[in-house]
């Protein structure tokens, strides 16, 4: 198996053994929960092969991140509708993760994370922060459709390498999580061609790993399979950064295809369903 795929199944076997049955007051439902849970990566492309995933859909997502646009239909609902049910009434989402790294707070922070790497390759201050403690969480009751789960992020380079810590508050391991890692590390590969290193590792820990009630019977499924696929290698181009925040709907295509050539995964697991 890839590493992902080691580790990804080490991780849900743990959260069916080992994971605390907590009622979740939003949704209603009984879920499985670890706190605390990290994956460490960089043997490949941290793309799930234990059951097939849409390509598609988290290339379009980091595309449309680097963009900074928090209208999806701008961009990414040209690829995918899951940003639908996060959309308030005026198209937009105020907490959508690239308009929240590039507009708010007074600060491009992924423009200056660029150019303050490129200057100082050895920086500690290359912090992405994406929850916004004015709006988000605490209870609050004006909150919007959208509250960030993946809230912050860090990037080094060290050894000639980038490598990306990003933290999530809280990550459906079922659903949420294979699409999570895997588009941050499309995010990675393409900010380490723009600053002219190769592509190092994805940290990815998660405060609150959890998988609901609807999918204990899939995540059994799932650890009982195995795949013997060899590793997925991608490096971006140089101008992917720049095409990306232009909004080239063809990258999306260029990028899925390289992925999409060298993945065999095994069957998808039917009948799982998203819970809002």
């Amino acid at each position: 198996m890839t590493q992902f795929d080691e580790q990804y199944k080490a991780a849900i076997l743990r959260i069916m053994n080992e994971g605390f049955d907590e009622r979740n007051e939003r949704t209603g439902h009984v879920c499985k929960v670890l706190p605390g849970l990290t994956f460490e990566l960089d043997k490949g492309f941290p793309l799930l092969t234990l059951r097939k995933i849409p390509i598609k859909i988290f290339v379009a997502e980091q595309c449309w991140f680097i963009m900074g646009s928090k209208q999806p239909a701008d961009f990414v609902n040209k690829f995918t509708k899951i940003w639908e049910d996060f959309t308030e009434a005026d198209g937009s989402i105020p907490a959508a993760y690239g308009y929240r790294w590039r507009h708010a707070f007074g600060r491009d922070q992924l423009g200056l994370l660029v150019q303050h790497l490129k200057q100082n390759p050895g920086s500690r201050h290359g912090v992405v922060i994406t929850w916004d403690p004015r709006e988000d969480g605490l209870g609050n009751p004006e909150a919007k459709k959208n509250v960030p789960c993946p809230y912050t992020w860090t990037a080094n380079i060290i050894g000639n390498k980038l490598h990306i810590h990003s933290v999530v508050r809280s990550n459906d391991m079922m659903l949420g999580c294979p699409h999570d890692v895997a588009g941050f590390y499309i995010l990675l590969t393409i900010l380490a061609a723009k600053l002219g290193v190769k592509p190092g590792k994805l940290t990815h820990t998660i405060s609150n790993s959890h998988i609901y009630d609807i999918h204990f019977q899939h995540a059994w499924e799932l650890v009982e399979r195995n795949n013997a696929h060899s590793p997925i290698y991608f490096e971006a181009q140089e101008n992917y950064f720049d095409r990306a925040e232009s909004g080239d709907e063809s990258l999306v295509a260029e990028i899925t295809g390289k992925l999409e050539s060298q993945y065999q995964p095994l069957p998808p697991i039917k009948g799982m369903k998203i819970v809002l």
